[in-house]
């Protein structure tokens, strides 16, 4: 339940600066009546303030007054600043309060007695004002329909058709569905935002992928060139050694070596040979000078000279020359033995080389090339080992960029999201189109039931007119079945069609949302209702206050009402300022 308890105002119009307050609390039909003192006699029974009840109560829910008056015109002219408007009010057991004024600005709502702003919150702002109305449950427009019905307020059959759909549409809770419809929105909005981020993902990814993808291509081509130059370089090599192995490189070497040998017995052989040669010569010639020394011996032994052929009296020295000669003879002896010996060794020595095989062919003329051939061999045989045993290292790059360079795409989440979207639009459908089965469900239910309520207020005033809200939302005015227009009723006629409809409205609101204590009602019952109308209407107000408990401020002119009510509220203006005066509880 919507239940307003009190408004208060200081400075507010032609309150001053004595704070007016008044309680809504109690369930009451009270009449509100007018006393300008400051006109002199009796006063007058205008511009006493009476409607500022209901504008400071509008302006401390809404910020802004029932008519189309400035901000700054609400202050009292008088004191020029300092305006400060209370309001309170319960919903749902929670209380609310909401302090709102001009010069300086002051916007504060409590919740529970606790302050529901931040400090930046605080000040008329746009938002906080979203969060009020969100909390009361309908707009300023109806406000003016449901809670203060005035004179000023332009009445619902003369505004135009889309005004006149947008607030069925909020009464119906069609514009429930289009604030969902909003939220709706936001969420469609926030999934294709993820569609989107999800589709940059994916590029993402596939770009990613793509340049991996060309790198890959890339080592693949610098890997083929690597196979192709190690298989090159092994054909190569493998040529090279079949090359190197037609020659049998263990029988060349050991070839050299017989040929070495070779050639070594037929130097030493020639050595021998020609040291035999040259000892046979010296034997040779040892022996003939032995066989002199000894023929000479054997003259000398005879007394024959060597020399001469005489005598060798004259000699004075024969026996020392006797003795000469047996020396020469012994050490020639000693130098022929010797010679025959060496000859001996030296022909023992030809003989144990006996006969010198022929030297071996051989391909290398040294034996250090030969070497070198078979340090190639080898070398190129490991070499060949070793490039067959590679491996290609941009194998791994390869496999190492397909395994984790490669990401896998998945549009489970695309595919999810779309769904999700393409299931929002549907509902978006749904809530927003105008031919929504759920829109003209709504519409079907509920305008049954709000003609059904009109129906019967129109009959409880004696308005004889017959008025029915059609499926798409019109409003059709009929007498006898002739068709009118709103402007055909007369003024009178008018104020009843008004009241019926503010009454019925606020009927279809409560059944649909929550009740509400509280309803006020600015002289439409003086304006232009007869006798009979001002009864009827009255007669209604009185059965809502017995009923349904509801809290009523009648303002009017007619005084000929306070008998016909139990409470009064007179609004008394004197010295250019207004003040709430009674005896009841509904002045703090």
């Amino acid at each position: 339940m919507l239940k307003i308890k009190n408004v208060s105002a200081k400075n507010f119009m032609s309150v001053g600066n004595n704070t007016q307050a008044v309680n809504f609390d109690n369930c009451q039909l009270t009449l509100v009546l007018g006393h300008n003192l400051d006109m002199g006699g009796d006063g007058s029974r205008n511009g006493t303030g009476k409607t500022t009840i209901i504008n400071a109560l509008s302006y401390a829910l809404y910020g802004e007054a029932l008519t189309n008056i400035r901000r700054d015109n609400l202050i009292n002219k008088t004191n020029g600043k300092g305006m400060v408007v209370t309001a309170e009010f319960e919903i749902e057991g929670k209380e609310y309060r909401i302090e709102r004024g001009r010069r300086p600005n002051v916007l504060r709502l409590f919740v529970n007695g606790e302050d529901a702003l931040d400090q930046e919150q605080q000040g008329d702002s746009r938002e906080t004002q979203k969060e009020i109305e969100k909390i009361i449950g309908f707009p300023h427009s109806m406000f003016k329909h449901l809670i203060a019905l005035n004179t000023y307020t332009e009445p619902f059959l003369a505004m135009k058709n889309n005004d006149q759909r947008d607030m069925i549409e909020q009464l119906l809770g069609i514009t429930e569905l289009s604030r969902k419809a909003d939220v709706l929105k936001e969420l469609m909005k926030g999934t294709r935002d993820s569609i989107k981020e999800e589709e940059f993902r994916i590029n993402a990814i596939t770009t990613s992928n793509e340049n991996i993808e060309k790198n890959i291509k890339e080592i693949e081509s610098r890997s083929k060139a690597w196979d192709v130059n190690k298989n090159l370089k092994i054909e190569e090599l493998g040529n090279a050694i079949i090359k190197l192995e037609t020659i049998d490189i263990d029988v060349e070497l050991e070839n050299h070596k017989i040929a070495d040998t070779v050639a070594k017995q037929k130097s030493d052989l020639n050595v021998l040979e020609a040291d035999k040669s040259r000892l046979q010569n010296s034997i040779n010639r040892s022996t003939a000078k032995l066989e002199e020394l000894k023929h000479n011996l054997v003259k000398a032994k005879e007394g024959v000279c060597p020399a001469c052929g005489q005598d060798t009296a004259h000699l004075e020295t024969h026996e020392e020359y006797t003795e000469e000669v047996k020396e020469k003879i012994t050490a020639e002896e000693l130098y022929l033995e010797n010679l025959v010996n060496d000859h001996t060794e030296a022909t023992n020595k030809i003989t144990e080389i006996g006969n010198i095989q022929d030297t071996p062919t051989v391909e290398y003329s040294k034996i250090e090339d030969a070497l070198q051939h078979k340090h190639n061999l080898k070398t190129m045989t490991l070499q060949l080992e070793e490039k067959v045993g590679e491996e290609n290292p941009y194998i791994d790059q390869i496999d190492g960029l397909r395994e984790t360079g490669i990401q896998e795409i998945s549009f489970d989440t695309m595919n999810e999201l779309t769904f999700l979207l393409e299931h929002q639009e549907f509902l978006y459908k749904l809530l927003t189109s105008k031919d929504s089965f759920i829109r003209k469900k709504i519409i079907d239910q509920n305008i049954m039931y709000l003609n059904h309520r009109l129906a019967h207020y129109l009959d409880k005033l004696g308005l004889p007119h017959d008025v029915k809200f059609s499926s798409d939302l019109g409003v059709e005015i009929t007498e006898y079945g002739r068709d009118l227009d709103f402007d055909n009723l007369s003024r009178g006629e008018r104020n009843r069609l008004i009241l019926g409809l503010s009454w019925a409205f606020r009927d279809m609101y409560e059944s649909l949302n929550r009740p509400m204590n509280l309803m006020c009602i600015d002289e439409l019952v003086d304006s232009g209702m007869d006798t009979m109308g001002v009864e009827n209407a009255l007669a209604i107000l009185k059965k809502m206050h017995r009923e349904q408990g509801k809290n009523i401020m009648l303002i009017s002119h007619k005084e000929e009402l306070v008998g016909r009510v139990n409470n009064v509220l007179t609004v008394v203006k004197e010295g250019g300022f207004t003040a709430y005066n009674t005896d009841t509880e509904y002045v703090n």
